[in-house]
């Protein structure tokens, strides 16, 4: 039997997470460029999250990794707002609560991390995720904040913690 966790994201976990996020891209059908797909952090997961305001997340089954999510200020905007990035899951924990979870888990590190804002960026494909993040108070916004580089993202959206 399995055993799941969520814990920070550890150097041996990159490529395992680097392959979630990139399947999900090609699964959903969303565009590889101006989004996560092609950031220059992603097959690096581990090293882009090593300051003292920011967090990476991976769901862990048995040395599986099958998930992730992270938390990190939200590059070139005020210094109290983050942004939620990189969560993205493998279909076989999807839909069992570890989404949810990890996004519990993000919200209370942005706080923990003492910003008083959350923003994201999302695809109009991931139609879960967005009905996850409105359930959360999240609100859609016009356009685009700070200097994410994805240009891509049709969704934008942001909750005061």
């Amino acid at each position: 039997m399995s055993h799941i966790t969520i814990r920070e994201i550890q150097p041996q976990d990159n490529q395992q997470i680097e392959a979630v996020i990139r399947d999900c891209f090609h699964e959903f059908k969303i565009p590889l460029e101006g989004t996560a797909y092609s950031d220059k952090e992603t097959p690096q997961m581990f090293e882009s999250y090593q300051n003292d305001n920011d967090v990476y997340y991976v769901i862990d089954d048995d040395g599986m990794i099958l998930g992730g999510g992270g938390v990190k200020p939200l590059k070139d905007f005020e210094s109290d707002v983050c942004e939620i990035q990189k969560m993205y899951f493998s279909p076989k924990v999807r839909g069992k609560g570890y989404g949810k979870l990890m996004f519990d888990k993000c919200m209370q590190s942005a706080k923990d991390l003492g910003f008083k804002t959350v923003y994201l960026e999302s695809a109009p494909q991931l139609k879960a995720a967005i009905h996850i993040y409105e359930s959360y108070g999240f609100k859609h916004l016009d356009g685009p904040l700070g200097n994410t580089g994805h240009f891509s993202c049709g969704v934008w959206m942001m909750k005061e913690l």
